[in-house]
């Protein structure tokens, strides 16, 4: 009789660890019949689970295994989903920087050093939460499941003047052209359209003090540290515009996936019906001087509202320096195909219809469309006011190389040009500090709110009796004790500072006097 742990079922290609299994069967073909149970070699669980191990050396058959089509065809179906399941362009996140560690009360205890004096170090400051663009990343998709993010917080302080360590920064990575944007007001916060470009989106609070910085000629031997602030937090709006310089934009079924396949290696879903491509693709040409090539989803009139895949990929066509126009050459009505794109692109950004454009006819290998090229040509020409409008093939490659070199051209003086456009400039400004203010909650209820004040509360350690009485030194410097009186607080009121500390209010004595009047201390 044998006696091992069960191993992992499965064939010889799998990975499996030595679990003490007999020395004739490797543990990767060693079958799963329960977690953890022993093994007998003759007894009848042995016999009716198959098993054929790497060696040959096994007597019993291999149990049939069975294949689902349905199994197959889900797979196959999962997979040409993948690209669309790992495309996001726009989510919300939470986000909040490190909590300050807590200082430090202690104070040196050597036998050389009689009257040591305070030696509690200070608590480090908590991590700042950072977003940085990065070439590596397309999409947002890695915030779809994962929407909270804390950054790691700042160590206490020690004693012996040990101060603790700083909390590590937490870095998000996200792609070129995301639009930062606080989920509550809508504001811009960052527009990261350069390679590692950063944006502190949440401070880390800061560390409390230890005992040791408290230390005055009147007061040698504190006795009091300060709590660390609490880190900010907030929920952010990311919006990603993709960062391209040509832009593929068109009715549905016009060939755009097919020309961005055949100038360069992007690999675009092709097929004949409309709406093959749900979500943006990029490529890059490398002929020349390189340049990216935005493929955007087919447009319908009303996309602006959202027909269609709606106003979801229109913001994709602003980050374009060149917008390529392709027309199909199929349609019933060209010139009403293109009216239709260039009416939703007023409509959604009037900025749009002043970028630069070229029009492409397309499919001009089939014989019906191939008779009337010149004549569509002609009538483009007329209805755009310009002469950049072309004839190709993107199955046939007919004028796709002549196409890419004009681009190309096209591209380098549009650089040339690029000091006298006006762009629009965001202007980060520092939070504003909230004066002080009371607001009466109730009968012989109130609250205070004003950053400082919300700041010093929070900070402040109420086991130590010391740092009570340094809270109501604070209350008078910052005026709050005479904002209270003027709006009619008593001795005995209830007075709030943020949600989660509160006191009864004394105005001329420490917010404990009650206290100790009740237990005697004061006469």
């Amino acid at each position: 009789m044998h006696l091992s742990f069960l191993a992992s079922y499965g064939d010889c290609s799998l990975s499996g660890r030595w679990l003490g299994v007999p020395k004739r069967y490797c543990c990767r073909c060693f079958p799963r019949i329960a977690h953890k149970k022993r093994y007998d070699e003759n007894s009848l669980i042995t016999k009716r689970i198959a098993i054929t191990c790497c060696n040959g050396q096994s007597d019993i058959q291999k149990p049939r295994q069975f294949s689902s089509s349905s199994t197959i065809k889900t797979e196959e179906r999962n997979a040409s989903n993948d690209i669309e399941w790992r495309f996001l362009d726009r989510c919300r996140i939470f986000v909040k920087g490190g909590d300050g560690g807590d200082g430090c009360v202690a104070f040196r205890r050597e036998k050389s050093v009689p009257r040591g004096g305070p030696a509690g170090g200070n608590g480090g400051r908590g991590g700042h939460v950072v977003l940085v663009a990065s070439k590596g990343d397309k999409t947002l998709a890695k915030f779809r499941n994962v929407v909270h993010f804390e950054a790691s917080p700042g160590r206490n302080g020690l004693g012996k003047n040990c101060h603790g360590k700083n909390g590590k920064n937490l870095e998000l990575v996200v792609p070129i052209g995301t639009i930062v944007k606080d989920g509550k007001t809508g504001n811009v916060l960052a527009d990261l359209n350069v390679a590692k470009s950063k944006v502190l989106v949440c401070k880390g609070g800061q560390g409390g003090r230890g005992n040791s910085a408290f230390k005055t000629e009147k007061n040698k031997a504190p006795f009091l540290a300060e709590k660390g602030a609490k880190g900010e937090s907030r929920v952010i709006e990311l919006e990603l515009k993709l960062v391209a310089d040509v832009g593929f934009i068109g009715v549905p079924n016009a060939g755009k996936s097919t020309l961005l396949a055949c100038c360069t290696n992007a690999k675009p879903k092709i097929a004949d019906y409309p709406f093959t491509t749900v979500v943006p693709n990029l490529g890059v040409v490398e002929q020349g001087d390189p340049f990216v090539i935005a493929d955007i989803p087919g447009l319908l009139e009303g996309a602006h509202k959202g027909v269609g895949l709606g106003v979801g990929f229109l913001r994709h066509v602003e980050r374009c320096r060149l917008l390529i126009h392709i027309i199909n050459g199929e349609s019933q009505d060209p010139l009403g195909d293109y009216d239709a794109i260039r009416q939703e692109l007023v409509l959604f950004n009037p900025a749009l219809v002043d970028k630069p454009e070229v029009i492409v006819l397309n499919k001009i290998d089939l014989p019906h469309v191939a008779s009337q090229v010149v004549q569509l040509e002609t009538k483009l020409k007329e209805r755009c006011g310009h002469c950049r409008v072309m004839s190709i093939s993107a199955v046939t490659g007919e004028n796709v190389q002549q196409l890419l070199h004009k681009t190309a051209l096209l591209l380098n003086s549009l650089e040339s040009n690029l000091g006298s456009v006006e762009r629009d400039t965001i202007v980060t400004r520092p939070e504003e500090e909230e004066p002080i203010r009371v607001e009466r909650l109730g009968w012989k209820q109130w609250r205070v709110y004003g950053t400082r004040i919300q700041l010093a509360a929070e900070m402040t350690n109420w086991k130590y009796y010391e740092a009570v009485e340094r809270f109501q030194r604070i209350l008078d410097a910052t005026g709050t004790t005479s904002a209270l009186e003027q709006a009619g607080a008593v001795s005995g009121d209830r007075v709030w500072i943020g949600e989660e500390i509160y006191f009864n209010y004394y105005p001329r004595e420490n917010i404990y006097y009650s206290m100790a009047v009740a237990d005697g201390h004061i006469d």
